[in-house]
């Protein structure tokens, strides 16, 4: 078994499906609230649900739209007229009816909804206390992580912290943002404790006391909370699990998964019944190989990408970004008429013998990296004018980059570092090593769905300038609009 990418089979929890090799027992019939919450199999079942949502196995966890199309760095793709809906986003000239709202928002909820039937049932159930604290914890991370993401892309929405047992739990009004991130800020400060620090065999993937202490520090660092930022970052540097990778690559293939590097990361698994394999190489991938060819880099993305005068380029963008004169992941040419900007992304393809596989890859999602936490800390120490401290951890992400040279034998040069490539920022002030950070961060987790929520995080003069030729404005389009669906449904919700 791969890790707990077999544990996704939970999605039908109440009604007791799952894959047989994971439970080891065939589903005797269908569960209710008043049946299910027994046992530790159910607790197990009712957190691996949870995971089920966040996972790209659904064509409904729609992220990279909102991370990467909404952004600077990629447009929708694809053909003219398909899934025009994505396209109203990117150009943000959409109706509250677009699809796209609609598909983040239920799938999102939903998981929501799982965590509190297990944090309100979960507590009752006689097991092993230690494991049935860690699994409460899995549920309080997640539901973090599922609120994290949603109120920063709606703002102020309902605030469910426990399941629909009545007619006044079922309908909430809107939240302010800062009391959505008062509870993810609780939910994680509870979770840390009781989660495990590292996992071995099929637990492999389960949310850790570093992924805890990680999206602390991302939900402090949104709200410019720059001294509690750094102290989750001291609280996940302690744990002294995780180093950058030598060659930046190795966080984006299947055969290298859950390294060192990786912070929180979603499992998939391909060629299993029911699906478990991500369908994100479906909507990114070329439709030479039968994808849809969506989310593509745009020029002014690959242009942020720094060269040396000889004219050697940053090898991020190469491992980020298909383009001509190189290879594709099946180790042939790249063909730019791909793509209607010439390029596509590579992040979220897999390859296997000769032919990518698509819309069932085993390819994981790296929601945290490393590199991230080291950005996230240069950041928070450079607002706290730690300048030159902040240069550390900033120049460490570019020592990785530049010298995979000495461990990529794929590379052209391979065995030395390109001469002044990537060199390491200086003390250039405040504001100039706060554009170097901002910078970095571009370039290091391009593509992996951040993007758009940097923009709007650092405000409406980066955010108009970096979307001028969209219908972006900040004082209108700093969130996205609550669906239609939900504001029919909820009579609470103007």
């Amino acid at each position: 078994m791969k890790n707990i990418k077999k544990i996704f089979a939970a999605f039908l929890l109440l009604t007791g499906a799952a894959c047989s090799d994971f439970l080891e027992e065939t589903p005797e019939g269908t569960y209710s609230s008043a049946t299910f919450y027994k046992t530790e199999t159910h607790a197990l079942l009712a957190v691996n649900a949870i995971y089920n949502t966040i996972s790209f196995v659904s064509t409904d966890n729609v992220l990279w739209v909102f991370g990467d199309v909404a952004s600077d760095d990629a447009i929708k793709g694809g053909l003219a007229g398909d899934q025009s809906d994505i396209q109203f986003l990117e150009e943000f000239n959409y109706a509250s009816n677009n699809s796209y709202l609609d598909k983040i928002w239920t799938r999102y909820y939903e998981g929501i909804t799982r965590s509190n039937y297990l944090l309100q049932y979960g507590p009752g159930i006689d097991m092993d206390e230690t494991l049935k604290a860690r699994i409460l914890g899995e549920a309080k991370f997640l539901r973090a992580y599922l609120y994290f993401n949603l109120v920063n892309i709606f703002g102020e929405i309902p605030l469910k912290i426990t399941p629909p047992l009545t007619e006044g739990d079922i309908n909430k009004p809107k939240s302010p943002v800062a009391d959505v991130y008062s509870q993810i800020e609780d939910d994680l400060i509870d979770a840390a404790p009781v989660l495990e620090i590292s996992y071995t065999g099929s637990d492999v993937g389960r949310a850790t006391r570093g992924a805890a202490y990680g999206l602390l520090a991302k939900a402090h660092l949104y709200q410019e909370e720059w001294e509690l930022a750094l102290d989750a970052i001291d609280d996940l540097e302690a744990l002294g699990v995780y180093a950058l990778q030598s060659v930046y690559k190795n966080n984006f293939l299947d055969s290298t998964q859950n390294n060192s590097e990786s912070i929180f990361e979603i499992q998939h698994l391909s060629g299993q019944s029911p699906k478990l394999g991500s369908h994100l190489n479906q909507w990114l991938g070329p439709t030479k190989y039968n994808g849809y060819g969506f989310d593509v880099p745009v020029q002014d993305f690959v242009d942020e990408f720094e060269s040396t005068e000889g004219g050697v380029v940053d090898p991020r963008l190469d491992y980020t970004v298909g383009r001509a004169g190189t290879k594709w992941i099946d180790g042939k040419d790249f063909d730019p008429t791909w793509s209607v900007t010439g390029y596509l992304q590579k992040k979220h393809e897999q390859s296997k013998s000769e032919e990518p596989i698509i819309g069932d890859a085993s390819l994981n999602y790296v929601y945290m990296r490393y590199a991230d936490v080291l950005l996230m800390k240069a950041e928070a120490l450079n607002e706290l004018n730690r300048t030159p401290e902040a240069l550390l951890p900033l120049n460490e992400v570019r020592k990785r980059a530049r010298e995979s040279y000495l461990y990529d034998q794929d590379l052209t040069g391979f065995g030395a570092v390109p001469e002044n490539l990537l060199p390491d920022i200086t003390n250039i002030g405040q504001v100039g090593v706060r554009e170097a950070i901002r910078h970095e961060r571009r370039v290091e987790l391009g593509l992996e769905f951040h993007r758009y929520f940097d923009l709007m995080r650092y405000g409406a003069m980066v955010a108009e300038a970096a979307l001028e030729e969209t219908n972006f404005s900040y004082e209108q389009h700093r969130y996205f609009s609550i669906p239609q669906s939900e504001t029919d449904a909820n009579p609470l919700i103007q």
